[in-house]
């Protein structure tokens, strides 16, 4: 998962970019990236770290121009070099740089098609780059030494016409303007809008709304699946359907996880769709389990706190906050290696004794993924004095990997994959497991935007929308994603680091 942001304003936008960045960081803490042009002339810098790390005041002055993109960014194959933070940038024609969120799930024929068909080298294991990469040439292939709007959007359908998968995108050309666009199932979010001011009018484009909001951007709308939204350096909008077939089919996983609460993502706030889910979860328990003797509700921070709270009311029990979080700590699913997410979760959370000892607890989480988090927190809950804990999943289990940009483990590291509800119970050391049903889950989601016939829910159900997802693309996935994959990365990630500061 990645954030994005693209600004055309009338003064300088490095500070706007920044600060759509922090806000952003939920999205990627791995690395970050900010491009800007001025005068033709394009400024970067990106590098490993959180925003605030990788931006000093004195490279945040060299950003210049009126128009940029922005990028944070977590590795989606388990790399973490540095050489793979964006924006990427390639000089033929006119000088392209992109940001990209999501995944390519045909890199590996595109890499072929950029080397054989289109002559084009790629410097990195990136599917942006391969993404990139087609642009360009699709842009090269109109042979044009001037763009206008017409030539962008046919860039663009080029890109649909090859890339399969998910991506939401915005792409800078100097003294021409920014693109944004969406996969033609509009997996992955984007939006835009404008801010007026005396010069005129500006406009954004990110991956939440939550983004705009902060720099006082009023909201247009989402970008539709398979369009473009092109910005003139000057300031004037063009939109246009780009994709002859269109699907929409957004992840479900940013309304249960990743996406802030305070976003709109195609018109359904999360904030709602959370609490609904909690709302769906308790009623659940009150029908299977109608005689429960559940004494507090106590949610596993941050994300769970909204449905935890609406589970807690229909239930009719206490809400208490039992863990207090350590903020300098990062998402620990998204961790490599075993060891280092075990280590992270103590350092994480700790428990306030109070609110355990002698009560029998429900705890609330998002989402199970490894159950490694699951298991210590349910620990901690019982060495602070819990009589019984019993842990709720506002999601369903999660079996499958997702493809399309959330870099969630192989399926074998999958806690639920290949078990029951009552074998993952016994696994991480509850004494009673509730799951979100699908069907619930989605009605959660849906009643924000009920012209949304289906969502992404690969993750939960194999059901993998683009089509092209088999047992052999799984199998190449699980080789890149699993524990022993990432410890080799981090080896020779710290060995070029060490090379390098020679």
């Amino acid at each position: 998962m990645c954030g994005i942001a693209g600004i055309v304003s009338h003064k300088n936008v490095n500070q706007d970019l920044y600060d759509a960045l922090t806000v952003l960081q939920h999205r990627g803490q791995d690395a970050a990236g900010i491009v800007t042009c001025e005068n033709g002339r394009l400024h970067l810098r990106k590098d490993n770290g959180l925003t605030r790390d990788v931006f000093t005041a004195e490279q945040m002055v060299k950003l210049k121009g009126n128009m940029g993109i922005a990028h944070v960014r977590y590795p989606t194959a388990g790399c973490s070099n540095s050489s793979e933070a964006q924006p990427f940038y390639v000089n033929s024609p006119f000088g392209v740089t992109l940001a990209h969120n999501g995944n390519l799930t045909n890199t590996a024929q595109l890499k072929k098609e950029l080397f054989i068909e289109d002559q084009r080298h790629l410097n990195t294991n990136s599917d942006s780059e391969v993404l990139l990469n087609i642009f360009a040439h699709e842009l090269q292939q109109l042979g044009k030494l001037e763009l206008n709007k017409n030539d962008i959007f046919k860039a663009v359908e080029g890109v649909h016409r090859r890339c399969k998968g998910a991506y939401a995108v915005v792409v800078m050309i100097p003294s021409i303007g920014i693109i944004g666009f969406r996969d033609p199932h509009g997996i992955r979010p984007i939006i835009f809008g404008e801010r007026k001011t005396e010069q005129g009018t500006e406009y954004m484009i990110a991956s939440e709304s939550v983004a705009l909001d902060v720099l006082g951007f009023e909201i247009i709308r989402d970008i539709k699946p398979g369009e473009a939204v092109f910005i003139e350096e000057s300031g004037k909008l063009h939109t246009q359907q780009c994709s002859k077939t269109i699907d929409h089919c957004p992840c479900i996983f940013e309304y249960v996880y990743f996406a802030r609460p305070d976003s709109i993502i195609d018109n359904i706030s999360v904030y709602k769709a959370r609490l609904r889910m909690g709302d769906k979860l308790a009623k659940k328990i009150l029908k299977e389990w109608p005689d429960h003797n559940i004494d507090v509700v106590i949610p596993i921070p941050d994300t769970s706190r909204t449905s935890a709270l609406e589970m807690a009311h229909t239930l009719g029990v206490k809400y208490r906050e039992g863990f207090i979080k350590n903020r300098y700590i990062g998402r620990t699913f998204i961790m490599p290696g075993q060891q280092m997410r075990k280590k992270s979760v103590r350092q994480k959370l700790n428990a306030i004794s109070l609110e355990f000892e002698g009560k029998n607890v429900l705890l609330v989480d998002d989402s199970i993924v490894r159950g490694t988090t699951s298991e210590q927190i349910i620990q901690m809950a019982r060495d602070a004095g819990a009589k019984k804990v019993y842990f709720a999943s506002a999601a369903p289990a999660v079996r499958y990997p997702n493809v399309y940009g959330i870099d969630m483990p192989a399926a074998h590291e999958l806690i639920a994959h290949n078990r029951t509800d009552e074998e993952v119970c016994t696994a991480i050391g509850a004494d009673k497991m509730i799951y979100q049903d699908l069907q619930d889950l989605i009605d959660s989601v849906r009643k924000g935007n009920t012209g949304i016939k289906h969502f992404d829910t690969s993750c939960f159900d194999h059901q993998y929308i683009t089509g092209d997802i088999d047992d052999d693309y799984l199998q190449n996935i699980e080789a890149l994603r699993n524990d022993a994959a990432q410890a080799d990365q981090l080896i020779q990630t710290a060995s070029i680091d060490m090379y390098n500061s020679k």
